[in-house]
């Protein structure tokens, strides 16, 4: 036994039994007045309010028999299928159940005699009021125990905005963790069908134009809001009021963003940037498949960086055969494997510390390992250095690409990560990332297997994003710099993100580029504006101009792709011409960078002009 660990106490399962003979032998004497009770009353009623002594004794009997038919089918029901919790919908369920079914028996027995102990209406009425009886108990025990449950007084009095199925869940959990940090004392909810509504005991106390009234007749210190299908335009409304009313604000994720995982006191979080974008996340409209994974070896490249991460947690919940987690980069391991299992010892073969320009290496560790499924996520992606560093480029992105192929000649799935920036490129990542597109589509071809590619906009709050840099310049107290003022992005949540390149394992087509439909692109400046409204201090927004390879608007598709969507409304396939890998490789990634950006171009065309006639940079 771990030394931290304290000694077990040897009474706690004497006292476990003990709560639970009290508890059964509680509900037996329950149901047996019941049924007595029941008994007596209908009998009495059926003699006109006047019983014999020898009558009262018959009704009694018969009551005890059915208390002992009622018990028997109780304890075959439980055996056979599990018993819910007391007071609940399913007990309640199944008490009815099991009281039809006694009286039924009663019946089918009195019906032959001649000299009945009681009516034969008896059986049915007196039933139907044990039942009532029966119930009540367990309602009025269900009442209480939800009383001690809870929380103290001491914890933060809120309301919660929202009435939904998220919301509902968030308070029927609030109201039963007695060491919870917030205790519900009210409901808001803008849709007048549900004024004056109650649930879980707290009525809804109005909209968003009665917050402040509530927060004030409350005494309500916090409000939750629930995003579950919310537009960001009333969250910030709601917001300025609960401020304004002195309150804290905060939210519950939409449950899409839960995944499947109940919801929980913890979800509760303060506003992110994220949820003020303005845009509708798609992932509830997309159904995962994830059975796809389960009993598979996967492999992720690239597994320590922001997609690569989250895809390695949420194919952990897919019950793969083995997960194996690639990256060069050994801290990022390091904090992967702390998210995924609370620890990091480094010391399991799940960590690959590797890096995709290793040609020879890769191909071992693939010959070794054998994945069924490859998630090639791993490259370089910010747009303006590789602008001046073409070669690095070439080095990881094609070449490192390349290489990865090369090895996975016997897998079965190569899911490619891709960017908008391959549609129509004009910048050396967008070039980049479109010959792999391409490369795979010739290996797609090559192996005659599922290879393709996943294409999708900035990845809201990963690594390097521009909403990150926002978010560090406002805490340094230096200005919002954005590049235009009309500049446009397609952004995604990570979570949306993931989903679409684990649905691609499943739907996509060799070949492919599969895109998500991610709604409208979002302008620049004005997330830049809703975060400077959001910072504790004034912050100015400064225009630096578009800097070499960046475009005002991008594109979801390039010239000649059609948006054809034949497996799901949300997810466009479109076409990639394949690419021979030999002119691949004839990039020199030591090469002049002005005459390396021309040759990406070049590769980039469906048709392209073979690299080996043009001049060789001096």
């Amino acid at each position: 036994m771990d030394q931290a660990d304290p000694p077990a106490d040897p009474t706690t399962p004497r006292r476990d039994w003990v709560t639970r003979r009290a508890k059964t032998l509680s509900l037996l004497t329950l149901d047996t007045g019941a049924w007595c009770a029941g008994f007596l009353v209908a009998t009495w009623a059926r003699y006109e309010f006047g019983l014999t002594p020898t009558q009262t004794a018959a009704a009694l009997g018969t009551a005890l028999v059915c208390a002992v038919v009622h018990s028997a089918i109780e304890q075959v029901r439980s055996t056979v299928r599990g018993r819910h919790p007391i007071g609940s919908v399913g007990e309640a369920r199944n008490l009815a159940g099991t009281t039809v079914l006694t009286a039924i028996v009663a019946l089918v027995a009195l019906a032959p005699m001649a000299d009945r102990p009681v009516p034969a209406s008896v059986p049915v009425t007196g039933g139907a009021l044990a039942l009532l009886l029966m119930a009540g108990g367990r309602a009025a025990y269900r009442w209480r125990r939800d009383r001690d449950d809870r929380p103290v007084p001491s914890a933060n009095r809120t309301l919660i905005y929202g009435v939904d199925a998220a919301s509902e869940r968030l308070v029927r959990v609030l109201t039963g963790d007695p060491g919870g940090s917030y205790l519900p004392v009210g409901l808001l909810d803008d849709d007048r069908e549900k004024q004056w509504l109650r649930l879980e005991g707290l009525r809804v106390l109005g909209g968003r134009e009665q917050l402040e009234q509530a927060v004030q007749r409350t005494r309500a210190t916090t409000v939750i809001f629930s995003l579950n299908s919310s537009d960001p335009e009333l969250m910030r409304d709601v917001r300025r009021r609960t401020l304004r009313a002195g309150a804290a604000f905060k939210v519950l994720p939409p449950v899409r963003e839960l995944l499947d995982r109940p919801v929980a006191a913890t979800d509760v979080r303060d506003l992110q940037i994220t949820d003020l974008l303005g845009r509708a996340q798609r992932v509830a409209e997309l159904a995962v498949e994830r059975n796809g994974l389960a009993g598979r070896r996967v492999l992720v490249t690239g597994a320590g960086g922001s997609i690569g991460s989250e895809l390695c947690r949420q194919i952990a919940r897919c019950d793969p055969g083995e997960l194996m987690m690639l990256d060069r980069d050994e801290s990022a391991l390091h904090a992967l494997q702390m998210s995924l299992h609370g620890r990091a010892l480094l010391d399991g073969p799940e960590l690959i510390l590797a890096d995709i320009r290793d040609a020879e290496g890769i191909a071992r560790i693939v010959a070794d390992r054998q994945p069924d499924v490859v998630f090639h996520a791993a490259a370089l992606k910010h747009l303006t250095l590789l602008q001046r560093h073409p070669g690095e480029a070439i080095k990881t992105n094609v070449q490192g690409t390349l290489n990865v192929l090369e090895a996975c000649r016997d897998v079965a799935e190569f899911v490619n990560i891709s960017t908008d920036k391959a549609a129509n490129p004009v910048s050396v990542l967008g070039y980049s990332k479109r010959i792999t597109e391409r490369l795979t589509a010739h290996y797609a071809s090559r192996f005659d297997a599922a290879f393709l590619s996943v294409r999708f906009g900035n990845v809201l709050s990963s690594r390097g994003s521009v909403l990150t840099a926002f978010q560090a310049q406002v805490e340094a107290g230096l200005p919002i710099t954005v590049t235009h003022p009309d500049v446009t992005r397609y952004f995604m949540t990570v979570q949306e993100a993931v989903h679409l390149v684990l649905q691609a394992a499943s739907i996509g087509r060799g070949g492919e580029a599969l895109v998500l439909d991610m709604g409208e692109p979002v302008r620049i400046a004005d997330v830049a504006r809703r975060l400077a409204a959001e910072a504790s201090h004034p912050t100015e927004i400064v225009f630096t101009g578009l800097r070499p390879g960046e475009k005002l608007h991008e594109d979801l598709f390039g010239a000649g792709e059609v948006d054809s969507r034949p497996l799901h409304p949300l997810i466009s396939h479109v076409r990639v011409p394949s690419l021979v890998p030999d002119e691949a490789r004839l990039l020199d990634p030591y090469a002049d960078a002005a005459e390396l950006v021309k040759r990406l171009a070049v590769l980039c065309e469906e048709t392209p002009v073979r690299l080996s006639v043009l001049p060789s940079p001096r």
